[in-house]
């Protein structure tokens, strides 16, 4: 067995690094249309997705919608930053070629079985393997818009979300709590679709076992969990060689 001390910067890296590698994704890419929501963890996996594709303009700085970021900053009550001008869209590559400029709305009611939405959370249900989003659209912003789309014509929704992210409470029943009339705040909607966080993606990876035994820190250590990963000799020594890789991954910035 070996332990690792993920930071969430590292682990978004190392999400980025494993989803390149899914099935799904690999079919989209090559077959389909692949839709990547914006978001700070779907930013690394733009940039290492376009980087595949010989792409090495784009820029994941402004690659979000809703953030969450301390109280003494500038935001709005949704979460967003008052000048959304440098927002570039969301990266939708089709047939191979990134449509620049795009966004899940402008393609959604065009996609079909066969392709992928990948989009990030705010609350992870590690027991179930359930993930959630806060709401702050009246029309439930990209979760309404992507939603329909996989209920309705099975296209596949990957969940991307850190270990940081994960809660301890039912989401149903959180999502019934937040969302009743008279409540104040973000409403919440659960997402049905596949959660893919660090665990996954070092299986993915490396055909290994991975599981959560601490967390915490301080010192930009804050929100890093320890993962222990079990396997042969070959298995651990490559989860050793991508960490090795990607643990010191700097902390997103404004």
């Amino acid at each position: 067995m070996k332990q690792f001390l993920l930071t969430p910067s590292a682990g978004k890296r190392l999400i980025a690094k494993a989803l390149i590698n899914h099935p799904a994704v690999q079919y989209a890419l090559k077959s389909g249309t692949l839709v990547i929501v914006a978001g700070t963890t779907n930013g690394c996996f733009a940039e290492e997705i376009l980087n595949i594709c010989g792409i090495q303009d784009f820029s994941r700085q402004r690659f979000f919608r809703g953030i969450t970021i301390p109280p003494n900053k500038t935001i709005t009550t949704e979460g967003r930053l008052p000048d959304e001008s440098q927002f570039p869209g969301d990266v939708v590559i089709s047939g191979g070629v990134w449509q620049r400029g795009k966004s899940i709305g402008e393609v959604v009611d065009t996609l079909s079985e066969g392709d992928v939405i990948v989009k990030g959370a705010n609350a992870v249900d590690l027991v179930h393997k359930q993930a959630a989003v806060l709401i702050g659209h009246p029309k439930a912003g990209t979760a309404g818009l992507a939603l329909p789309a996989v209920f309705g014509r099975r296209v596949k929704l990957i969940v991307a979300a850190g270990l940081e992210k994960r809660v301890s409470g039912d989401l149903q029943a959180i999502a019934l709590r937040l969302n009743e009339s008279g409540a104040s705040g973000y409403r919440f909607m659960p997402l049905s679709g596949e959660l893919f966080t660090e665990l996954e993606a070092f299986k993915l990876l490396c055909g290994i076992e991975a599981e959560l035994i601490a967390s915490g820190g301080v010192d930009g250590a804050e929100g890093a969990c320890w993962i222990a990963v079990s396997g042969s000799d070959a298995q651990e020594q490559l989860a050793e060689k991508i960490y090795v890789s990607i643990a010191n991954e700097p902390a997103f910035r404004l």
